[in-house]
């Protein structure tokens, strides 16, 4: 195991494994019921742009309950922020099977993905809180493989649900997947950020912390990198159940399969990210995951403006989950490895930009209907360019060029990183 942030607390053994899990609790919200999304449509007689909206209201929620989560447990700790998340997730997931229209339906994962994004921003604060150096760069890379193995599960077991139940049957057993989480932190996960490293100040604290991490070029340019490949990633999440079902002909099933088959590359391409950022280069594993997802974006878009077999949608789709799951490891440890004591705010921060621009990108898949790749091609594409300008950013010529290329892998993992929170 990993060698632990020498000035963090105490910590349970478990606790490693519970983050991960807490990471993709909100995320698998929309990877379990993507399977159900064109029978959902036609069962509340919507339009597909519309029956999107569900995705992305639940993106919506997503980034800003980690933008409120993550100030919040930086001032009062991360236990008791993420029990009241993980409440609100399982009556929110029970009131989405209830929803009698398309209109409440968006209101209320609007409302679950909200509770959602506190676990996502608790997770990654608190791997912050405990881990430093390699360790850190070997935790961000994990949480890029459970989000790739919570992405194959999800729609694989959405599609074996989808031939048992219905959709409001999937949104029931998120809320009971809901209550296993909750009994698991109330036994595994004890507080890791102790009293006296928390946030003083109320409101005005978090606009300073805020103005700090946003002018600060390298932040800024981790995370809009990852915003734009965030929306590239759930244009291709919001978009594929229609492109593969719809133009295709998959069944549900096959459609689980061929997302699952996505997911292992995102999986595993993660896993080898975390471990070239560790041992070679932060900045050079970022080029090389925004040159792969701009590989599957132009497939999809040649798909788009003529017709093309299956396997090249296929391909396509999965280098650009891949290339995506390259980017964020290295793009994590740029991002949170100076922040350590406000490692709430940055992390929701990272979040909203990863959530926010993937919601409002989803809907844009669908202005065409659900017979055309045009969209999800031009939207991917687009996506991945403005992603590598955001690149030049995280370069900044005013800091040691050594440090910015490879400090944070080269650093013991029992050292932490230097923390430029007060400056």
């Amino acid at each position: 195991m990993a060698a632990p942030n020498p000035h963090a607390p105490a910590v349970s053994r478990s606790l490693p494994a519970l983050l991960l899990i807490l990471t993709v609790f909100g995320p698998i919200s929309m990877d379990l019921y993507l399977p159900a999304l064109p029978a959902l449509t036609a069962e509340m007689d919507a339009a597909t742009s519309v029956a999107q909206l569900t995705v992305t209201a639940c993106l919506i929620g997503l980034a800003v309950g980690q933008l409120i989560a993550g100030a919040l447990s930086d001032r009062y700790g991360r236990r008791g922020i993420l029990l009241i998340g993980i409440v609100g997730y399982i009556v929110t997931s029970a009131l989405c099977a209830l929803s009698p229209s398309i209109e409440s339906l968006i209101l209320v994962c609007l409302v679950q993905g909200l509770a959602g994004g506190v676990g996502i921003v608790i997770a990654t604060a608190a791997g912050r809180d405990v881990f430093s150096g390699r360790a850190l760069i070997r935790f961000y890379g994990s949480l890029t493989v459970v989000g790739g193995l919570a992405a194959i599960v999800g729609p694989l077991l959405g599609g074996l649900l989808n031939t048992f139940t219905d959709w409001r049957g999937l949104f029931v057993f998120l809320a009971l997947i809901g209550v296993a989480i909750l009994v698991l932190v109330l036994i595994a996960f004890g507080e890791t950020l102790p009293a006296q490293r928390r946030a003083q100040g109320g409101f005005a604290k978090t606009l300073r912390d805020w103005r700090t991490l946003l002018s600060d070029r390298r932040f800024l340019g981790a995370v809009l990198n990852q915003g734009f490949l965030y929306a590239a990633l759930f244009a291709y999440v919001a978009g594929s159940t229609f492109v593969l079902q719809d133009i295709y002909g998959l069944s549900p099933q096959w459609y689980a399969a061929a997302f699952g088959l996505n997911s292992a590359g995102h999986m595993t391409f993660g896993y080898l990210a975390g471990r070239s950022a560790e041992r070679w280069s932060i900045p050079g594993t970022l080029v090389i995951g925004v040159a792969v997802t701009g590989s599957g974006g132009l497939g999809l878009l040649a798909a788009g403006l003529t017709p093309m077999p299956l396997w090249v949608v296929i391909v396509s789709l999965f280098a650009l989950s891949s290339g995506v799951a390259i980017t964020a490891p290295p793009a994590t440890t740029l991002a949170m490895s100076d922040y350590p004591q406000i490692a709430g705010t940055a992390s929701s921060l990272l979040g909203m930009v990863r959530f926010g621009f993937g919601g409002i990108a989803a809907p844009f898949v669908g202005v065409a209907g659900a017979l055309s790749i045009l969209p999800l091609g031009v939207v991917t594409v687009v996506s991945v360019a403005l992603a590598a300008a955001a690149l030049l950013l995280t370069r900044d010529p005013s800091t040691d060029g050594a440090r910015g290329e490879r400090r944070p892998a080269l650093e013991p993992a029992s050292t932490a990183i230097p923390d430029r929170s007060s400056s």
